[in-house]
């Protein structure tokens, strides 16, 4: 006997609703089916790739009857690349769908008691939205299924993109991507033609050879170009020799920067970023105020949501000019700045050490003298002795990474009991877990979502708290 599994196919599935994580819902005989790419009012036929007792996943093989609301996807390389999932939804449809999921997370998950949602904040912009983007060098790229393995050429099988979701070695060649703004497209396209008419190697993911590694392009709202490539060993003359053929054709680019990496990942956190020509930073603007950006500093993606963001924050904060601010998870002190002419007193802390050297330029360039970093992890350094050398703060405003805050600084928190807490999340579902713990002594006042990543599933969240 054959153990494979049998085929399913459901036929004639109405889509009815935006799901988590991008996917949309149907039900068929009372079971829960998720499904990708898929609209709410779409009719398809749905290949099913997981099935549980109480839910299946699958794909859509063949499009029915699309819905009225189905948008022809802008990108071509929709489906194939892990992002812009939402491109066929009307951008007012992935608003309310972020609306409902923080208040699905908050609440009807999470049983906290909150006042009525405010608006979500939509992004300005929709595309060319982001100041950062990654791309990786492949001796392995992704082989469309309109392509003939047999007929592709090594030179051909080399790719510059981002990573294929599920295949850690696979890397989709982009040819133009939406999210960043000229030069970006123009730099990574001349990157790979030159390295491939010049022989260089590219990454093999899989074997760890190869000489081309990976790249960023950060840019500003002012037009500043930040460029970073990362080489897996030193060869100085093919190196200087890419590097100087960029800088000619790209004047604009006013940081290049390179990386000798030679160890296992390819993050750069604890990498030495070696500057090749130009300015050592790139800066960004935010009411008067100016962020020097490093290669290594954490900067929120989408600026003019930023603002957006921070503006909120600071709503949410009640200052009156009188108070002992904590900023936690301060990166570059964008936020500890940005409060500080309405506070008496900013404590900035961040883990990254380069971050927090930005943060203290910043604040002296920016004419700040009540602002304070420290660097180190956040459990470490936010201690009961910490509060009672700093003093006691009135408002704390903390924004975490995704996976939210370690319970030894919930409990610092609460024993600070600061007078007002303002929680900016990425991850509305980590958010809600963390206030339930701090709704021990504090009660939800205000929340606002902030759509930083259109096209995505991904939502920023802000909440209030006041001690009660």
């Amino acid at each position: 006997m054959s153990g494979r599994k049998k085929e399913i196919i459901l036929e004639n599935v109405r889509i009815e609703a935006v799901a988590a994580e991008g996917k949309a819902l149907a039900r068929v005989d009372g079971t829960v089916l998720f499904v990708q790419f898929a609209v709410p009012g779409d009719i398809v036929d749905v290949k099913v790739t997981k099935k549980k007792k109480n839910y299946m996943e699958g794909f859509i093989l063949r499009m029915v009857t699309p819905s009225p609301d189905r948008l022809e996807p802008f990108c071509s390389h929709f489906g194939v690349c892990g992002g812009c999932k939402w491109q066929p939804l009307p951008y007012r449809m992935q608003l309310e769908a972020k609306q409902q999921q923080v208040y699905d997370q908050l609440v009807r998950i999470g049983h906290l008691d909150i006042p009525e949602i405010l608006p979500i904040i939509p992004s300005e912009k929709t595309v060319y939205y982001r100041n950062k983007l990654e791309f990786t060098f492949s001796r392995r790229r992704w082989i469309d299924a309109a392509e003939d393995p047999e007929q592709i050429s090594p030179e051909e099988r080399c790719g510059l993109g981002f990573h294929v979701g599920r295949f850690f070695d696979k890397v989709l060649d982009i040819r133009h991507c939406w999210l960043q703004k000229d030069p970006s497209n123009a730099i990574r396209l001349f990157i790979k033609d030159y390295a491939l008419r010049h022989g260089l190697e590219f990454f093999d993911i899989r074997e760890h050879t190869g000489f081309l590694r990976n790249m960023f392009i950060r840019t500003t709202e002012k037009g500043e170009v930040m460029l970073i490539v990362c080489f897996y060993h030193e060869d100085r003359s093919s190196r200087e020799a890419l590097l100087n053929a960029v800088a000619d054709r790209f004047p604009e680019i006013t940081s290049l920067y390179y990386i000798i990496n030679g160890k296992a990942n390819d993050s750069i956190s604890d990498q030495e970023c070696i500057l090749f020509k130009g300015q050592e930073a790139i800066y960004e603007e935010m009411e008067g105020l100016r962020f020097k950006i490093g290669p290594k500093s954490f900067y929120q993606t989408n600026a003019p949501q930023a603002y957006r963001l921070y503006c909120t924050a600071r709503e949410f904060a009640g200052l009156t000019g009188s108070e002992l601010v904590y900023d936690l998870y301060t990166g570059t002190g964008t936020i500890a700045q940005f409060v500080a002419r309405k506070a008496a007193k900013v404590i900035g802390i961040e883990y990254v050490p380069e971050a927090i050297e930005d943060a203290k330029v910043n604040a002296a360039a920016n004419g700040i003298d009540n602002c304070t970093f420290f660097a180190g992890d956040m459990k470490d350094i936010l201690t009961d002795e910490f509060v009672a050398e700093n003093g006691r703060p009135d408002v704390i405003i903390l924004d975490p990474p995704r996976a939210g805050i370690h319970p030894d600084v919930a409990k610092v928190i609460l024993d600070a009991a600061p007078s007002r807490i303002v929680y900016v999340s990425c991850n509305p579902a980590s958010q809600a877990r963390d206030l339930a713990i701090l709704c021990e002594k504090y009660r939800i006042t205000a929340v606002r979502p902030v759509d930083m990543f259109p096209h995505t599933h991904h939502v920023e969240n802000v909440a209030a708290l006041e001690r009660l």
